[in-house]
């Protein structure tokens, strides 16, 4: 296995990451942006009301997200297995 596949291997799993991470943290950050902003201008400094529909929301985008998830680390793992094939080729 040269170096460029290891590279090319590790940049694919890096981007896949990214896009795998990135619908939930961006939602955490808008949901968590909008309720400090509720919380400033009403002054209400209740530590719960940041988790409890953090929580929510993040379980609904995983919900939602879940087969989109699953389809693009299944393609990854299989562009992997093909890299391996090729290895012996």
């Amino acid at each position: 296995m040269s170096e460029n596949m290891v590279i090319k291997v590790l940049n694919d799993a890096i981007n896949t990451g990214i896009m795998l991470a990135a619908p939930i943290l961006i939602v955490s950050l808008v949901v968590g942006l909008l309720i400090s902003i509720f919380q400033a201008t009403t002054q209400i400094q209740e530590q719960t009301l940041t988790f409890v529909p953090k929580l929510i929301a993040v379980a609904l985008v995983g919900i939602l997200a879940s087969t989109w998830m699953l389809h693009t680390m299944t393609g990854l793992t299989n562009r992997i297995f093909e890299m391996i094939t090729n290895i012996t080729n």
